[in-house]
């Protein structure tokens, strides 16, 4: 399984002390879900002083909650979610040291972020705020139909649009995923969450049909050393 990570002695033994920055309150509760399978144990979580609804406002806020976080917060780190939509998805190509592209959502909200917290001082006992970025192709309703419908997947996504077309649209997965293209708030929690939960279980699944979400992993899974060390300093005996 790839749920929980494996033994370490340098794993932290407190509560990581995390903010989440989503598209939508329903994206952030699934995406808390998948942190804590991936950290192998909870958070806690600490408010954004901004709140986002969509893609633009989520690249608008981003400096200002880093720096938010750094300076007025003992937040270790801060996982960021947005949907692709029709942007360039990322790819293994776009983690070349220095590569930017400019249409692809990941690349622009990790700039965003150097940019914000590159030459801020240490603060609160830590250099910086910690960061893990996902992006879901084309929405996070993909990931929530993983292991469910055989047709729904990145590589499906992207070779279908590279040929003019698409096999489904955002529409028609938020359909499968909640039975209506406008579903109530409380249902739409219900079920992000509940397939969350699913995927919590056993993450390699989604790590496979997603590379979206497998970035956001192992941007999640580098952090136990560094959140090892702040414990160690903040608690030398």
């Amino acid at each position: 399984m790839r749920s929980a990570l494996p033994a370490d002695p340098q794993r932290p033994s407190r509560r990581p002390r995390l903010a989440l920055l989503g598209e939508s309150v329903v994206d952030e509760a699934a995406m808390g879900i998948l942190t804590e399978a991936v950290l192998g144990g909870p958070f806690e979580r600490v408010q954004p002083n901004l709140r986002a609804r969509g893609w633009p406002s989520v690249l608008q806020i981003l400096p200002a909650i880093a720096r938010h976080l750094h300076f007025q917060t003992d937040a270790d780190g801060l996982v960021v979610l947005v949907d692709a939509d029709d942007s360039e998805p990322h790819t293994a190509a776009h983690e070349a040291p220095s590569y930017f592209h400019p249409r692809c959502r990941m690349c622009q909200l990790r700039a965003a972020f150097r940019r914000a917290t590159k030459t801020l001082p240490p603060a609160r006992g830590r250099e910086r705020v910690l960061r893990a970025v996902g992006l879901a192709v084309p929405a996070a309703e993909a990931w929530y139909l993983c292991g469910l419908d055989e047709t729904v997947g990145e590589e499906n996504w992207v070779a279908a649009r590279q040929e003019g077309g698409a096999p489904y649209t955002r529409r028609e997965l938020k359909l499968r995923v909640y039975g209506t293209e406008r579903p109530t708030l409380p249902l739409a929690l219900e079920r992000a969450s509940a397939a969350a939960r699913r995927h919590a279980r056993d993450l390699r699944r989604l790590e496979n049909d997603f590379p979206g979400f497998a970035a956001m992993a192992e941007d999640l899974r580098g952090w136990s050393r560094s959140l090892a060390l702040r414990e160690q300093a903040a608690d030398p005996a």
